[in-house]
């Protein structure tokens, strides 16, 4: 059996792996288009600002060189090119060669991730504008901050965007962020954002919501709020699924243009896989379809393409979108379903929101925090949590994220025996006083 797998991070490895523990006669080719493989591109801001050492190498979870000693046929500069799902064929151009290949497989895994959106916009192409999701340009954005690169605009108010800023920040370059909407962070309410922007500008960081960027001109950034200086522009607007190998097959594709799976990881074509960023999922609250690009999701759902191509049984469990990240000196959580998204969705949700402490109030180090549980009306099932606090807030949202898994009710929360010491909470976890309060009204 042979099994080509087009990608060679985190789906596409994790499957690799897979593959080879559950069939060890099985021939696992792998076409990356990069050199590197199994690598966090989640790290990529702490090593543009210096935190973690080591340049872009130390974020390499394991090198080609690895995966070839496990039996797996890493090609690097590899390009795939299209393949004929009736055929069972993949066309790949070899880059270090110039030539083009054809190869049989019996199984086809797409593992192609995602790309920064670029808008369309005059100046696009301009050299001194960066995506972040490669340790390609991982590599480009440390050498620039190295050159001498200190005026730097971030477009967009997404995760790596803002971790970005704060990244430049610490290498003493100056950071301006530019979002378009009103807030930063659009998946959080808008008072919780706000907390986000103040937090920012606390730490030195130009944010400017609210505002358009109309084009890109040689070390300026011309916005709606009027030019900004920039010596390196950096997209933070999001990204998309690298699907267009599958749309160019006649696959199935699914809401944001991702991918279409079941929970196997099987695509609308008999034989082909895909997971990670190129890929939909099930929402566990609202049913929908979604496509959430997120590291977590790409090692899971590639371990359980690989265990299915293999010859074994596995099944997706649907995912929540829970994310977390650091911002300065704020952390921020969320997962599941706000109460919009519940709306939205159709169902009858309703949120509360308390305000507490990190730990035990009278300790030194206890920081303000603030959680916003969303509920089911009638049911009281647990719909989502926004956290936004200090130090040691942020993780609280694990704890909701096994409850809605669970399946578990705002008044199944209250009772979990949840752990207490002055220097961790208080007596009540937040978590649980969010839970009782929303268990009044449910």
């Amino acid at each position: 059996m042979r099994v080509v797998i087009i990608g060679g991070d985190a789906a596409g490895m994790s499957a690799a792996t897979r593959i080879r523990a559950g069939r060890p006669d099985a021939e696992v080719v792998v076409f990356e288009a990069g050199r590197f493989t199994s690598y966090s591109a989640c790290g990529i801001p702490y090593v543009v600002g210096g935190t973690v050492s080591g340049g872009v190498e130390a974020l390499v979870a394991r090198s080609p060189e690895e995966h070839r000693a496990r039996g797996i046929d890493v090609r690097l500069h590899h390009e795939a090119l299209g393949f004929d799902p009736v055929g069972g064929t993949v066309e790949v151009l070899d880059h270090h060669t110039g030539d083009t290949q054809r190869l049989d497989y019996d199984h086809l895994m797409i593992a192609t991730g995602g790309a920064p959106i670029r808008p369309d916009l005059p100046g696009i192409d301009l050299p001194f504008i960066h995506g972040v999701q490669s340790l390609e340009h991982a590599q480009t954005l440390l050498a620039l901050s190295e050159e001498g690169c200190r005026r730097i605009v971030v477009v967009g108010g997404g995760y790596i965007g803002l971790e970005m800023a704060e990244a430049y920040i610490e290498r003493g370059c100056t950071a301006t962020v530019v979002e378009r909407k009103e807030q930063l962070l659009g998946l959080l309410d808008v008072d919780l954002g706000a907390r986000v922007t103040a937090a920012m500008r606390d730490h030195g960081i130009d944010v400017r919501t609210s505002t358009t960027v109309d084009a890109f001109e040689p070390g300026a950034v011309m916005t709606s709020d009027g030019p900004i200086a920039a010596d390196l522009v950096v997209l933070g607007i999001g990204t998309r699924p690298r699907s267009d190998l599958a749309r160019d097959a006649g696959l199935e594709l699914s809401t944001n243009d991702a991918v279409r799976v079941d929970v196997h990881q099987a695509t609308s074509a008999e034989h082909v896989w895909s997971a990670g960023d190129c890929a939909d999922a099930l929402h566990g609250v609202t049913g929908r379809r979604v496509h959430i690009p997120l590291g977590t999701y790409a090692n899971k759902h590639g371990r359980v393409a690989g265990i299915n191509i293999a010859g074994g049984e596995a099944r997706s469990a649907p995912v929540l979108g829970t994310a977390i990240t650091k911002l300065c000196a704020l952390e921020v959580a969320l997962t599941g379903a706000s109460g919009p998204e519940a709306a939205e969705a159709g169902l009858d949700a309703v949120s509360v929101t308390i305000d507490a402490t990190t730990s035990a109030g009278y300790m030194p180090d206890a920081a303000p925090m603030t959680v916003r549980l969303c509920a089911e009306r009638g049911t009281g099932r647990l719909l989502g949590v926004q956290i936004v606090g200090g130090p040691g807030a942020a993780k609280r949202v694990d704890v909701v994220a096994t409850a809605i898994t669970a399946g578990m009710t705002v008044a199944d929360v209250v009772d979990v025996d949840l752990a207490y010491a002055p220097p961790f909470s208080g007596v009540w976890d937040p978590v649980a006083v969010a839970a009782r309060e929303a268990l009044k009204v449910v």
